[in-house]
């Protein structure tokens, strides 16, 4: 079953959102119930606001709505409390093609009923949350009231962020949930997602002298990492060219210049020829970005019908050569942009295909469930950037890097046979942190460790557990309840998680949550014997 994702303003009335929509069918529209009016304020008296947990100080918002071709729809939204975001609180409505409830998604458990009222000071709670991140710091937001409901119960807290940077150079926005009432720290997470370590000015679309840059063209790029390739770049009026991507939304990609902030310069060429497949050229690591950029953006529009990361059509700005000596690469989503660093001595610059893929992702992440960076959610956002980042290595088929089911390979300066990654979807713990199995203390781990788990499902489910041949040698997958897997086939595979994403999944969704997701998921695109063999893989890590 095919879907159509379009993303919504916030607050708009379903009744709008039924009449902007194209091709969807007409129907009347109740008035009555919550389940025909998602986008409400709130529904007090209804018994669909008993499905969603709703006080009569609940308010939602929507975020997106995706609507499938039967005419079923699924309706994102946030929640606050007399006024105050509710962390955790977010939920998807289903509603069938008559317009009546179906389902939610949510990992809410009951109403809210907490004073909001805080005992501790905003300058409290700024300071708490200092003493744990340290002295490092360049900045730090103001303390502002939310309702905490990642835990057991809602509770009254302060978000205070800091901003800084790591010994590595790599930048920090920790979130920090700070108890209103005792000072304790409820919760922290940082809102830069790497991709992990090895072993455990520009963007204007204007050239120089006032040239205008806006017609579409196709250079050559001179990779480091898969030979020359096609790039789309635009050409300006005083002859030279940019490399801006006209037909993906104007995603750039700009030289850092090895500093550590700022947008960077746009990579600007007089032949349209980038880069010389060696990094005695700057421009060589650019195109290797700007291509994996392009190679993700198409794998989510011709796989998912997914336009661009947020789903609007715009591009996104791509960094290179931050900082120095610099191993690893990130998303960041207050600049909406991936950031790449140059590597040092054994690891070359993190542009690999697989990379680009992998922080792209975070971003179309960020912009559906988004996933919370901490516990169990932190390593499901992690494991769908290895997931889809791997499923554009799949898509893109370069005979300069092979697909495979490693993570980061093309990251090593010298790697016979790919014997080294930086994760193994099909075995994790080769990397010897990572664990094969779920266990109770999974969301204790780095989310990169973490993430493991549902890696190795994602290769059972496509792959199955017997011997396969990819470019590290053939290879085969160990179940943890010593089952075995024949596998549905990548294709089906990307499909369901992509779907458990966009539909089912929360910001608050766990690794039981993950399996209903896929489950549902797959019962709507294949039927029930394909959700059958999903619960079989997911059975095979132990999320049972």
């Amino acid at each position: 079953m095919n879907v159509r994702h379009t993303t919504l303003t916030a607050a708009i009335a379903l009744a709008r959102l039924r009449r902007l929509l194209p091709r969807r069918p007409a129907r009347p529209i109740s008035r009555t119930t919550c389940a025909n009016r998602p986008l409400a304020a709130r529904c007090p008296t209804s018994s669909n606001a008993k499905a969603v947990h709703a006080s009569r100080n609940d308010q939602f918002e929507a975020r997106d709505v995706i609507l499938d071709n039967n005419g079923a729809e699924h309706v994102r939204m946030k929640r606050s409390y007399r006024g105050l975001p509710v962390i955790g609180g977010d939920l998807v409505i289903h509603n069938n093609r008559a317009g009546k409830l179906a389902s939610v998604s949510q990992t809410l458990t009951h109403e809210i009923s907490i004073d909001t009222h805080a005992s501790l000071s905003k300058s409290e709670a700024v300071l708490n949350a200092g003493v744990d991140f340290g002295t490092a710091f360049d900045g730090v937001s103001d303390a502002k009231l939310v309702v905490y409901a990642r835990g057991k119960a809602p509770q009254l807290a302060y978000e205070v962020v800091y901003t800084g940077f790591m010994p590595d150079q790599t930048p920090t926005e920790m979130h920090y949930f700070v108890d209103a009432n005792n000072g304790r720290i409820l919760d922290k997470w940082d809102g830069i997602h790497t991709k992990g370590k090895p072993g455990g000015g520009g963007g204007n679309g204007n050239g120089g002298s006032g040239a205008t840059c806006d017609t579409d063209s196709v250079g050559t790029g001179r990779t480091l990492t898969l030979g020359n390739v096609p790039i789309n770049t635009s050409s300006c009026s005083d002859g030279s060219f940019q490399m801006v991507d006209l037909s993906r939304g104007g995603g750039y990609t700009t030289d850092l210049k090895n500093r550590t902030n700022g947008s960077g310069t746009t990579f600007s060429d007089a032949d349209n020829t980038w880069g010389n497949n060696s990094t005695s050229d700057r421009a060589t690591v650019g195109a290797d970005a700007h291509y994996g950029v392009s190679e993700t953006w198409d794998y989510y529009q011709n796989i998912h019908g997914r336009d661009g990361i947020a789903n609007d059509g715009k591009g996104a700005l791509s960094r290179v050569h931050y900082g120095r000596n610099y191993v690893n690469a990130f998303w960041s989503d207050s600049c909406f942009c991936m950031t790449f660093g140059d590597g040092s001595g054994s690891y070359l610059p993190l542009v690999a295909l697989d990379v680009a893929g992998h922080e792209m992702s975070h971003g179309v992440t960020s912009r559906s469930a988004n996933l919370t960076y901490s516990g169990e959610s932190g390593g499901l956002n992690e494991a769908t950037s290895d997931i889809f980042g791997t499923m554009v290595e799949f898509y893109s088929n370069s005979a300069y890097d092979q697909p495979d089911y490693l993570i980061g390979e093309e990251i090593y300066a010298s790697n016979p046979g790919n014997s080294k990654a930086l994760r193994y979807m099909y075995n994790p713990s080769l990397d010897g942190a990572s664990p094969n199995c779920y266990s109770g203390s999974l969301g204790s781990l780095d989310v990169h460790y973490s993430s493991g788990v549902a890696n190795h499902f994602f290769y059972l489910l496509a792959e199955g557990s017997g011997n396969k041949t990819f470019s590290n040698g053939t290879i085969s997958s160990p179940t943890c309840n010593g089952s075995s897997l024949s596998g549905i086939g990548r294709s089906k595979a990307e499909a369901i998680w992509y779907r458990a994403l966009t539909v089912y999944m929360t910001s608050n969704t766990n690794y039981a949550g993950a399996r209903t997701a896929t489950i549902n998921a797959a019962n709507d695109l294949y039927g029930s014997a394909t959700a059958s063999d999903v619960a079989a893989a997911w059975d095979a890590v132990s999320v049972n």
